[in-house]
């Protein structure tokens, strides 16, 4: 089942309950698989038997016993990543991780694609793994740029041709657009923007041409940039925003229980009072003076 045919018998049954608890923070999608297989998970007091259970808004789900809050809305933070650290969740070799790094009282997250142990620069992180998927796909056309600091001879002409596309040892690389920055002595810097991102994409095309990257920083992911953030930083992106590059509705605006949405539908439908009687009569137009000529 795709993703956008799941969505939508999510849409009108409920949510997949591993994906449920994966967006309530509890645990991984895999992982809540696992609680579940493990008869950890109940809902509405039953135990659950199977992941494909749906939860519906208003449903109870507890871990062992205890309850599980519902998801909160989806969430997406710009982070400058550090050279050093590698983005996954817990590292077989014990190197540092990003989720480690991050500052506390940050929902749980999980990133959207990877920079590699050494490359630097932006990384998003969400909350909902639904999103990640979806912004990693190629066909959603957004622009993954970086500035790549090389070693060796740059042949303008050989950067201008990977706008065709390249083959590397019978992986078929999809157009790049790299152009040279500036040059000091054997040293270079690049601009390079694609919109696949495979596995070390951008070092083995470079290695290739026969250049050596020796830095390598992410600073856009489409639309949205890394810009002035402080290397290590965390900034969630503001929801408004949010919503208008991913084409998400608004939630619906509530106060005190009162659906304001439908509130000022119902209001808009009334019909509207007649004008009273004793209201204050408009004024008459007043004259135009026409102005003076400038004199000679």
């Amino acid at each position: 089942m795709s993703e956008d045919t799941e969505t939508e018998a999510e849409g009108q049954r409920g949510e997949r309950i591993a994906k449920w608890l994966a967006r309530a923070g509890v645990a991984s999608r895999r992982d809540a698989e696992k609680l579940v297989a493990e008869g950890r998970i109940r809902l509405n007091g039953e135990v659950v038997e199977t992941p494909a259970t749906f939860v519906a808004e208003g449903d109870s789900v507890s871990l062992d016993g205890k309850p599980v809050g519902a998801p909160d809305r989806t969430r997406l933070f710009r982070y400058h990543k550090p050279d050093g650290l590698v983005t996954t969740h817990k590292d077989p070799e014990g190197r540092k991780t990003v989720f480690e790094e991050l500052p506390p009282g940050l929902p749980r997250l999980v990133s959207v694609g990877r920079l590699d142990l050494t490359s630097e620069g932006l990384l998003l992180l969400t909350n909902d793994g639904a999103l990640s998927r979806k912004l990693e796909l190629p066909g959603n056309a957004w622009v993954r740029r970086y500035r790549a600091r090389v070693h060796g001879f740059v042949d303008e002409r050989a950067l201008a041709a990977l706008a065709r596309g390249i083959t590397i040892e019978g992986v078929a690389y999809g157009p790049i657009e790299a152009g040279l920055d500036s040059r000091q002595g054997t040293n270079s810097w690049l601009t390079v923007s694609l919109k696949e991102g495979k596995n070390r994409e951008v070092r083995r095309v470079l290695q290739h041409l026969g250049l050596t990257v020796t830095r390598l920083i992410r600073v856009a992911y489409g639309p949205f940039q890394l810009g002035t953030l402080p290397k290590g930083a965390v900034e969630e992106v503001n929801a408004k925003v949010l919503r208008d590059q991913l084409g998400l509705e608004a939630p619906p605006r509530v106060r005190r229980g009162v659906d304001i949405a439908a509130q000022a539908a119902a209001a808009s439908a009334e019909p509207k009072p007649e004008a009273l009687s004793r209201s204050r009569p408009a004024k008459p137009p007043q004259p135009k003076i026409p102005r003076a000529r400038n004199a000679a």
